[in-house]
């Protein structure tokens, strides 16, 4: 595995098997992602985007081929993995402070600081003793980003983080991400089905195939600091992205972000 890949795939293929019906989620999958680079993976709902990223996180381990994070190959999860759904999971009957206290390991359960230091980076330092029922959904969405980061994983995984908010919530936490991304310099992958969220955070883009999921395609999207959500390089990637789910292309064999 080369120095600066922290993520590795090869021959990546899942079948979910029932008993009676064996579907094909993904198909022999090649993908390399780079330390410290923002990457988004998209597709139609079935394509299997979100059991990539499962695996990758290692909540599913039945799989052919070869998954290696970090240098090991994933087969369980870890805390060098940080996971983010779409549903933020918060223990309703424990505060803000206390959801980030129980994902900690034992020798860091009393260490207030650094709960405080990333409340902080998320901008939800008054809200510490807040019970989730008391805060909007963009903000238990953070409190779940803060939880996932206070456990330092070198990567952080992100299924459709935002697909259950509003539109001017998601951009808002879509600049909140950035800023994350770019102070805590943490390898993120994001899984969306939303083209316009894909392009703007992705450095680069993942465009899958439908059932079974294959990699279609891989766009770098070039739009620089600060990023903007207008301009020529923004709509040029936004177009040919649109574009591709429309045509049909023959499948590359690989690909080295």
């Amino acid at each position: 595995m080369a120095v600066n890949n922290i993520v590795e795939i090869k021959h990546l293929t899942k079948i979910f098997d029932d008993g009676k019906n064996n579907v094909k989620a993904l198909e022999d999958i090649e993908l390399e992602i780079s330390e410290g680079s923002f990457t988004s993976i998209i597709g139609g709902s079935g394509c299997g985007k979100s059991t990539m990223l499962r695996i990758i996180g290692g909540l599913e381990n039945n799989y052919q081929g070869d998954v290696i994070v970090n240098g090991e190959k994933v087969n369980s999860p870890s805390r060098e993995k940080g996971f983010i759904f779409q549903d933020h999971r918060l223990l309703p009957w424990l505060t803000v402070k206390e959801n980030i206290r129980f994902s900690l390991p034992k020798e860091q359960k009393k260490n207030d600081e650094l709960i405080k230091k990333y409340l902080a980076l998320v901008g939800l330092s008054e809200f510490e003793n807040a019970l989730p029922k008391q805060l909007s959904g963009g903000m238990a969405q953070r409190v779940a980003i803060a939880r996932a980061l206070a456990n330092k994983p070198k990567i952080l995984l992100l299924d459709e983080p935002f697909g259950a908010l509003d539109a001017i919530t998601k951009v808002n936490l879509q600049e909140e991400l950035l800023k994350i991304w770019q102070k805590e310099k943490i390898t993120m992958i994001i899984v969306t089905h939303d083209i316009d969220e894909a392009v703007y955070l992705g450095e680069n883009v993942v465009v899958m195939t439908p059932r079974p999921g294959r990699i279609k395609q891989i766009y770098k999207t070039d739009l620089g600091t600060p990023r903007l959500r207008t301009g020529v390089q923004f709509t040029k990637a936004r177009d040919e992205i649109y574009k591709e789910f429309f045509k049909e292309a023959e499948v590359p064999f690989s690909y080295n972000i």
